[in-house]
C-alpha cells in the first residue's frame, strides 16, 4: 500500500513554498485584486450523475433551517415562480447524495470537493467544459457565484460595496451576452445536482476588502449579493430566459469569501442566513472538518509540491504562484512541466489521504486560462482520475455537509485526531 509521509502540525504548518502559509495568502491576494473578468457558451445536457434527490438536514439554526424546510412543505408539485421571475421553485435537487451514517466498523468514503470561485461562462467556454468533465466522471461539484456576474454593466450603481466608490468592482462587470450563458450554466448545473454558492460581489481583498469589513458592512454585502440574483430579469430586462430553477433564499448555504479574507465578521452574517458552512479559512492541513460556532469549516488544505519539502495550498493560483509569481503568463517552455508538477501535487494530496486518514480533499478553482491554461488541464486530469476510484465520492460542499451532519459526533472526533497519512485499523477504529 502507498502512503505518504505525515506532516506534524507543528512542523509543517504553513509551508508553502519559501513563505508560510499565511505569508504566502497575503501576497497572493495582490495579484487577485489586479485580475478581471474576462468575458462565452452555451449549455450542457447529460446523465444522471448520482442518487436520487433528498431533502438537505442541517443541525445548524434549527429555527432557521426548519423555516427553509417549512416553507415548501405544501409544494402542490408546480413550478412556483418567485419574485420578478429570476427564480423559481421546481422541487428538491435532483440527483443528491443520500448521507448515510457510517455503521460500526466501516470504512469512510474518500471524499474531494471541486469548487469554483465566481463562476461566469465567458469566452473561454470553462464553465461548461468542467460541468461535461464532472458528468463524465460521476462527479458533483460546487460552484461559488459572484452575484455581480449577473449585474449588467449598465447597472453597476445598483452596487453599492463597503468601503469602496458606488459601482466600483476589482473584477470585470460582464457583458450581456455573458450573463445570458452564465444563467443557462447556472440552471444546468443545478439540475446535475451541482450547488451554487456564494462568492459575494465585488471581489475586494487587500486594504478595504473583505478583512477590514465590518459585520454590518458584510450583511450589506451578502443581501446585495441575493438581491443581484433574485431580480436578475428586472436589472437585465431579458424577457426570453427562463427563471433559475431554484430559490435562492433556500439554496444557499455557504459560501467562500474573495481573497479568503473576513471570516470572522462574516461568521455571525451567515449563521443569520442559516448557511451550514463556510469554505473562507485560509488554509489548514488536510484534517476531518470541525465546526466554528455552529458552521461547518471547510478550509483550502495544503498539499505536498513535487520533488520538494513544499506544501501548497490547493487552488489554481498558488500553484500558479509558486511557478510564475505574479505572473500569469509565464515562460510558455515551462508549461508542460509545470502543468505535470499541478497534476502531481493534487494527486499526493489525494493520494495521502485516500491511504491514510480519509478527511475529504478540497480543491479550489478559477475559470482562467493562466499560463496556457495548464491548470485547467491539470485539474481535469485529476477529476478524471480520482472520482471514479472506488470509495471515492466528489461531492459539492453542501452534500457534504449532509453527510457531516449524520455522523457519529464520537466518531468524527476521532477521526479529527488522525495525521492525513495515518490508515488505522478501520474495523476497530470506526466501532464505539
Amino acid at each position: 500500500m502507498k502512503t505518504w509521509k505525515a506532516l506534524s502540525a507543528r512542523s509543517a504548518h504553513g509551508v508553502v513554498g519559501p513563505l508560510g502559509a499565511l505569508t504566502a495568502v497575503a501576497v497572493v491576494v495582490a495579484l487577485l485584486i489586479a485580475l478581471t473578468s474576462r468575458g462565452g457558451a452555451g449549455d450542457v445536457v447529460g446523465e444522471d450523475v448520482s442518487a436520487a434527490a433528498t431533502s438537505p438536514k442541517s443541525n445548524l439554526l434549527p429555527k432557521e433551517a426548519a423555516k427553509k424546510k417549512e416553507k415548501y412543505a405544501d409544494w402542490d408539485g408546480k413550478v412556483k415562480v418567485l419574485g420578478d421571475g429570476s427564480t423559481s421553485y421546481t422541487g428538491p435537487q435532483p440527483h443528491q447524495l443520500k448521507p448515510q451514517k457510517l455503521k460500526p466498523g466501516e470504512k469512510p468514503p474518500q471524499f474531494v470537493v471541486f469548487s469554483w470561485d465566481g463562476a461566469l461562462e465567458n469566452d473561454d467556454r470553462l464553465f461548461s467544459r468542467f460541468r461535461r468533465v464532472a458528468q463524465e466522471s460521476n462527479a458533483t461539484m460546487t460552484f461559488f457565484l459572484s452575484g455581480m456576474y449577473l449585474l449588467p454593466k449598465s447597472k453597476s450603481d445598483l452596487y453599492q460595496p463597503p468601503q469602496h466608490k458606488r459601482g466600483s468592482a476589482a473584477i470585470s462587470f460582464p457583458t450581456d451576452e455573458h450573463i445570458r450563458e452564465t444563467l443557462q450554466q447556472l440552471s444546468g448545473a443545478w439540475r446535475e445536482g451541482n450547488e451554487i454558492g456564494s462568492h459575494f460581489n465585488g471581489h475586494f481583498c487587500g486594504s478595504k476588502g473583505g478583512e477590514d469589513w465590518t459585520t454590518d458592512e458584510w450583511k450589506s454585502e451578502t443581501e446585495q449579493t441575493y438581491s443581484f440574483v433574485k431580480n436578475w430579469k428586472t436589472n437585465t430586462g431579458f424577457t426570453d430566459i427562463k427563471p433559475l430553477p431554484f430559490d435562492v433564499d433556500v439554496e444557499t448555504v455557504g459560501g467562500r469569501a474573495p481573497c479568503l479574507e473576513g471570516q470572522k465578521n462574516l461568521l455571525p452574517v451567515i449563521k443569520s442566513l442559516g448557511w451550514r458552512y463556510d469554505a473562507s479559512s485560509p488554509g489548514d492541513f488536510q484534517l476531518w472538518p470541525s465546526k466554528i460556532d455552529g458552521i461547518w469549516n471547510f478550509p483550502l488544505q495544503l498539499v505536498p509540491y513535487p520533488q520538494s519539502e513544499k506544501q501548497v495550498l490547493s487552488m489554481d493560483f498558488n500553484f500558479l504562484y509558486n511557478q510564475s509569481g505574479d505572473s500569469t503568463e509565464g515562460d510558455p517552455s515551462k508549461y508542460t512541466e509545470w502543468e505535470r508538477l499541478t497534476r502531481e501535487g493534487y494527486l499526493n494530496g489525494f493520494e495521502r489521504v485516500y491511504h491514510g486518514s480519509r478527511a475529504p480533499l478540497f480543491i479550489g478553482n478559477h475559470f482562467e486560462t493562466w499560463n496556457g491554461g495548464i491548470y485547467m488541464q491539470a485539474i481535469e486530469d485529476v477529476m478524471r482520475n480520482v472520482c471514479p476510484r472506488k470509495g471515492v465520492r466528489c461531492v459539492s460542499f453542501k452534500q457534504l455537509s449532509d453527510w457531516l451532519d449524520v455522523q457519529d459526533p464520537e466518531v468524527l472526533a476521532k477521526l479529527r485526531m488522525l495525521d492525513p497519512a495515518e490508515s488505522p485499523d478501520w474495523p476497530t477504529f470506526t466501532k464505539k
